[in-house]
């Protein structure tokens, strides 16, 4: 975590229904979500209750350094003293070097096995 407010202006979003809302609750608990021009950034408590952070840029304003600061701004928000993760997919290198440049470090990688519905 990071002291003080992001260096970015955000808008928390509290539509239940927004899209990035609805696909965080699926995976997530205390979800919160904030907007800035051109991209938005979640964070909620994922696997374990770790606070997990998620970002997603438009594509027509990538290339600026939105997902580093919105990344960063993950560390700003998350409550108290404990750290932020984030996943991202070993393909998507945009995703990587944003959560990279924000301070972030690789750990590990690991695989939610899920069992389909009606399975069980």
């Amino acid at each position: 975590p990071l002291p003080g407010d992001p260096p970015l202006e955000l808008r928390e979003v509290v539509d239940p229904d927004h899209p990035r809302v609805r696909r965080a609750l699926r995976r997530r608990d205390g979800v919160r979500v904030w907007s800035a021009d051109g991209g938005v950034l979640v964070l909620g408590r994922g696997i374990a209750g770790r606070w997990e952070a998620a970002i997603e840029v438009d594509e027509g304003v990538r290339h600026r350094g939105l997902g580093r600061d919105l990344a960063r701004a993950a560390r700003h928000l998350v409550p108290g003293s404990e750290p932020v993760w984030s996943q991202q997919a070993a393909g998507n290198a945009r995703s990587i070097r944003a959560f990279q440049a924000a301070g972030f470090r690789p750990v590990g990688s690991e695989a939610l096995l899920l069992v389909p519905p009606g399975r069980m």
